[in-house]
C-alpha cells in the first residue's frame, strides 16, 4: 500500500509548473490562438497576458488548450472572457490579443482541492504530497454561500477563481481523477485502492451543514456520492473512452450515465467551461 501511494503522490507532483509560450497566430474571430510548445495536455487552463509597455501587463482572456499536435509541436488555445478579477472601479480594457502576447498555462497547478468520500481517504491521499491543499471546508463555505448542498460545475469555477486553485482531485471507486479546475478536463486517472468504509455527503468536510437555496439547481441535498461526481466529470469529458470504460464496468448503478457520453461531437460543453450556466 505504501508503494501505491508513493505512485499516487509522484503523479500529483508532476503538476505545479507554470507553462509560458508566446502566441504565434490568431484566428480571424480572435476566439482561438496558436502557440508552439513541446508538450501540453488538452484541457489545461490559463490566460493570455498582453504587454502594455516595459513596466505594465494586462490579462486579456481566459485560455484553455483545445488541441495539441505532437508532430508540429503546436497547440490550439480557445479564448473566453477573463472575469476573475472583475471590479467596477477598474477601467475596462480595450486591448485585443496580438501575436507575441504570452499564454500562461497551468497557473495554480501547485494548489489543489481534494474531494473525498470520507476523512480517512482524504488524509491518506493528501498527507504526503508537497502540493498546497486547499481544505474542503473552504469549498463547503462557498457552497453554503451559494446555497448549493449539491456542488455544481460553476461552484468549482468560482472556487478556482477566488482561491487560485488550478487542480481538483476527486476520489471515485478506488481511483483519483486529476482535473483542471476550470475546464474540468481529466488530466490523469490514478489507481488508489482504498477501503471506503463510509461516505460523507456531499464530500468530506468539517462544515456541519451546507445552507440550501429555496429553489434552483444545486439546492437539494446530494443523495449519492459517485453518480453525481461522475456526471460532472462526464459532461466535461464527453469523448473520453477511458472514462467510458470505467463507468461501463460499474454495472447497473451507472447504466444511465453511459448515455451522457458523446463520441460523435454532437454535444457542446464549452459554455460550462467557466461556469456560464
Amino acid at each position: 500500500m505504501k508503494y501505491l501511494f508513493l505512485f499516487v503522490i509522484l503523479a500529483l507532483e508532476l503538476f505545479g509548473v507554470v507553462v509560458k509560450s508566446p502566441v504565434v497566430s490568431i484566428d480571424e474571430g480572435a476566439k482561438e490562438v496558436t502557440i508552439e510548445i513541446e508538450k501540453i495536455d488538452v484541457g489545461v487552463s490559463g490566460f493570455i497576458v498582453h504587454n502594455i509597455d516595459d513596466m505594465h501587463t494586462v490579462i486579456l482572456k481566459n485560455a484553455i488548450v483545445k488541441s495539441f499536435d505532437a508532430q508540429s509541436k503546436t497547440a490550439k488555445i480557445a479564448l473566453s472572457e477573463f472575469n476573475a478579477l472583475s471590479n467596477s472601479a477598474l477601467p475596462m480594457s480595450r486591448w485585443s490579443v496580438e501575436v507575441g502576447d504570452m499564454a500562461v498555462l497551468a497557473f495554480g497547478y501547485s494548489r489543489g482541492l481534494m474531494i473525498a468520500p470520507n476523512e480517512e481517504i482524504y488524509h491518506r491521499v493528501t498527507k504526503s504530497s508537497k502540493l498546497q491543499w486547499i481544505h474542503p471546508d473552504i469549498f463547503a463555505t462557498i457552497l453554503s454561500f451559494n446555497g448549493h448542498p449539491t456542488p455544481l460545475r460553476s461552484d468549482f469555477t468560482e472556487m478556482s477563481s477566488s482561491t487560485s486553485v488550478g487542480l481538483v482531485f476527486i476520489y471515485l471507486d478506488e481511483r483519483v481523477y486529476t482535473i483542471d479546475a476550470k475546464s474540468f478536463k481529466i488530466l490523469a486517472i490514478t489507481d488508489a485502492k482504498l477501503e471506503q468504509k463510509e461516505v460523507n455527503l456531499p464530500f468530506y468536510t468539517r462544515v456541519p451543514e451546507i445552507d440550501a437555496a429555496w429553489w434552483g439547481e444545486g439546492s437539494s441535498k446530494l443523495k449519492e456520492y459517485e453518480p453525481h461526481y461522475y456526471k460532472l466529470i462526464i459532461h466535461a469529458n464527453l469523448d473520453n473512452k477511458e472514462l467510458y470504460e470505467i463507468v461501463k464496468s460499474g454495472g447497473k448503478k451507472f447504466e444511465g450515465l453511459l448515455e451522457e457520453f458523446d463520441f460523435k461531437g454532437k454535444k457542446d460543453d464549452r459554455k460550462k467551461t467557466f461556469g456560464l450556466f
